[in-house]
């Protein structure tokens, strides 16, 4: 087994994280990503002796509080944490292609 990745396997990873990376990043990476993809793997082949999931490091109830009214906050207050806006409306990107 080779103790680093291709070129294209590299280029493929740094593809899907929207990087870009020089030929001094790419041999680099080439063994790092191999060793980080091989504790992976070892990670993957841990054989489990129960089939309890744990959820939570330790077992807890949520603790909820009365949900009470309070004080409406008008539209200015509001806006001025906004990052950006449209008179009373809060502009948000585009999340879905027409």
């Amino acid at each position: 087994m080779s103790d680093k990745l291709t070129r294209e396997e590299v280029l493929h990873v740094a593809r899907l994280a929207r990087i870009e990376l020089n030929e001094e990043e790419i041999e680099k990476y080439q063994v790092q990503l191999k060793t980080l993809f091989n504790e992976v793997d070892k990670i993957k082949n841990v054989e489990l002796k129960s089939d309890n999931k744990l959820i939570a490091p330790v077992m807890h109830t949520t603790k909820l509080r009365e949900d009470v009214a309070g004080e409406m906050l008008e539209p200015e207050e509001i806006m001025k944490n906004v990052p950006v806006s449209n008179g009373n409306f809060v502009e948000v990107p585009v999340m879905i292609n027409e």
